[in-house]
């Protein structure tokens, strides 16, 4: 069959292909088999998935000799492709790195499923939340430009974390602790945030944030999501004032990298199981620790290291991605 005669809607895929149990995917066509593939695996997510992007999909497989099989469309958040496939290639990594999709696509070792315990850990400034904290209370303390800088230098890994904390907290001293308040009061979501929870709670899965950010926002997003677990900094306060310090130990790389490992253990999660999700150089470290390490609109250092980067879309990107191995079971039928 010719992927051009495919409807252009996946939604009205399944009445072409249930003539088959599975696809196979060869360059511009797609043969039926029985046979399943599952020794790694390519994700794609997006409105713009049509016959038109699978057969480029199919070209690029063709081109770094990986078989793939396509599965029945999963029941996701967005339009979703399973490609199952006969090897990873980190070949095909690059191939696809390199090419300009209006779609996220991922070639992936290993995917986690919904259908046995997991835990999800992410970051919060500019992942679960769509702001960097610090950067919101330097604003309304006057200090806004000085402190943005040093944090988008830090996010790029071009600073040390912990130290470029201090300097930028160091520069709130004096503020009053209400702006903390106002911060968290307008504090905006990633949309997708309270489906993606709800999704993966109600499967039975762990959610947590391990933040390079503050507690007073990570809390208020415990109480309102449900979350685990948080583990962020704490700010020093007297007599109603930010004191310029941070308390205890920074939550840097090597610590959040820790509680990912930490909470895995105590939850009993296998490591396949592990997911986690960030955007900037600080989360490095934790997603090379979890199964699957998931960047979110993230700096160029870490998409280029992560397994799996989302681009177009937001944290319903993510939740396509665990949603997708839900069809690796199934097969095409009438």
């Amino acid at each position: 069959m010719w992927i051009s005669t495919l409807p252009e809607a996946l939604s009205e895929w399944q009445r072409t292909l249930c003539t088959a149990p599975l696809w196979q995917l060869a360059d511009d066509t797609l043969v039926a088999t029985e046979h399943a593939q599952d020794s790694a695996w390519l994700v794609a997510v997006g409105e713009a998935l049509n016959p038109a992007a699978l057969s480029r999909l199919g070209k690029l497989l063709g081109e770094q000799r990986v078989s793939a099989v396509l599965y029945p469309l999963p029941e996701a958040a967005r339009p979703t492709l399973l490609l199952g496939c006969d090897r990873f290639s980190p070949e095909l990594v690059a191939a696809l790195r390199e090419h300009a999709f209006a779609f996220d696509v991922c070639h992936l070792r290993t995917l986690p499923t919904l259908a046995q315990p997991g835990l999800l850990v992410m970051d919060m400034d500019s992942t679960a939340i769509r702001i960097e904290c610090i950067d919101e209370i330097a604003r309304l303390a006057g200090v806004g430009e000085q402190v943005a800088a040093v944090t988008a230098a830090a996010m790029q890994g071009k600073l040390e974390f912990a130290d470029s904390l201090r300097n930028r907290v160091a520069l709130l001293e004096g503020a009053p602790v209400s702006i903390l308040d106002e911060v968290a009061a307008n504090m905006p979501w990633m949309p997708g945030l309270p489906e993606l929870v709800e999704t993966l709670k109600g499967a039975g899965w762990k959610v947590a944030i391990a933040s390079g950010g503050f507690t007073r926002f990570a809390g208020e997003l415990q109480r309102a999501l449900g979350l685990d677990a948080i583990h962020a900094n704490e700010l020093a306060v007297e007599e109603g004032r930010l004191t310029g310090k941070v308390t205890g130990r920074i939550v840097d790389a090597a610590v959040k990298a820790e509680e990912l490992t930490a909470l895995g253990e105590q939850y009993g999660i296998a490591l396949t199981q592990r997911v986690a999700v960030g955007d900037g150089a600080n989360d490095l470290k934790m997603m090379a620790a979890a199964g699957l390490g998931i960047a979110i609109h993230a700096k160029p250092v870490v998409r280029a290291q992560a397994a799996a980067s989302i681009e177009h879309h937001d944290l319903d990107g993510v939740l396509c991605l665990l949603q997708a191995s839900r069809a690796a079971t199934l097969r095409w039928t009438r």
